[in-house]
């Protein structure tokens, strides 16, 4: 963004106080402005509908009526240039994972300090990528060292891609090896030999990788 061209700024919660005051928080933040809130879903496709549309949501993912999951489905499906920031309570892969995989460009925690919140804003805009630091720190050792790997191409076997696949659903690796047809002990191979060639060290390094450079479809 140049110039005096504010970047519009959607919020979806469930909780009033804590919608507001994001609100007005980032209503301080130069350059942003928010143009609407909702409590849900439902009340994001009206308000959508109904204002200008926005260049960033901050999403909530756990609502009543249409939770985060599903708004973000909508919002990356219908309106595919409008990037999505998740806001959660939680650090559990799988929330994550799911995120990201239906169009969350960043997730950051509740608890995130306000400067915190400004560079997760910027980031997603400018960067197109954010996670906090807590969540990168704690719960993905080595993340941001998967993110900077070069553009190079890594070669898959059938089996490899198949496994990457599923490995990009909230299935656990005991459910993955079933699906495959195959022993437990086989699908830590797979994982082990893609965390090798793609130079990750975590289940979301994977997916990010793998949502980032095309590798499996979302």
């Amino acid at each position: 963004m140049t110039g005096d061209k504010k970047i519009l700024v959607g919020i979806a919660d469930d909780h009033t106080l804590l919608r507001n005051a994001l609100a007005r928080l980032v209503g301080s933040f130069e350059n942003y402005s928010v143009i609407f809130e909702a409590g849900n879903g439902k009340e994001v496709k009206e308000k959508i509908a109904k204002s200008v549309l926005p260049d960033i949501i901050l999403l909530d993912v756990n609502m009543p009526d249409i939770d985060g999951y599903e708004t973000a489905k909508w919002i990356f499906k219908t309106y595919p240039h409008v990037k999505i920031l998740a806001l959660s309570m939680f650090t559990d892969e799988s929330i994550i994972i799911r995120m990201l995989r239906l169009g969350a460009k960043g997730y950051i925690l509740k608890n995130a300090d306000p400067e915190e919140l400004k560079l997760a804003l910027d980031s997603v805009m400018h960067k197109d990528f954010y996670l906090s630091d807590y969540i990168s720190g704690k719960v993905i050792s080595g993340l941001h060292k998967d993110i900077d790997l070069p553009e190079e191409p890594v070669v898959l076997n059938e089996k490899e891609k198949e496994f990457l696949q599923w490995a990009c659903s909230e299935m656990t690796y005991k459910d993955i090896a079933q699906k495959m047809f195959v022993s437990p002990r086989t699908v830590d191979d797979y994982r082990n030999a893609l965390f090798e060639k793609l130079k990750v060290k975590s289940r979301i390094g994977l997916v990010l990788h793998a949502i980032r450079h095309g590798l499996v479809e979302v």
